[in-house]
């Protein structure tokens, strides 16, 4: 179990991580861009879910829960308002989203190296 977690934890860090900066560079959401946030969600979920597995099952209330749950969720809002805004094809939305792209991904890697750091001193 332990390896699917990691190999879908790493795989949501690298499209997310691909998702955002070529947002980023690009200066305006794209409909690909959207489909890499849903996935970097999935695989996100994917990787917790056997994580949680790992750990019996039961969330844990720490610093690394409580990041990874808000990590979880602002992406779940990231890939949603993405969504809205390439449906409402508005131009000027699409060029200021990225902006708060950046700031999702800086918080997704939060838990992303606090379970790095847990997981090495366990």
């Amino acid at each position: 179990m332990l390896i699917y977690a990691i190999v879908f934890i790493n795989i949501a860090c690298l499209i997310y991580t691909i998702g955002v900066w070529s947002e980023k560079i690009q200066k305006k959401l794209k409909g690909w861009h959207v489909c890499v946030f849903w996935g970097g969600l999935i695989f996100d979920t994917l990787g917790t879910g056997a994580m949680g597995k790992i750990a019996g099952g039961i969330f844990q209330f720490n610093f690394h829960g409580i990041a990874g749950m808000s990590a979880i969720l602002l992406m779940l809002f990231h890939a949603i308002w993405a969504t809205i805004v390439i449906v409402k094809d508005d131009e000027n939305m699409k060029l200021k989203f990225n902006k708060f792209s950046i700031v999702v991904w800086i918080i997704w890697l939060i838990p992303m190296v606090s379970g790095i750091i847990y997981g090495a001193t366990v």
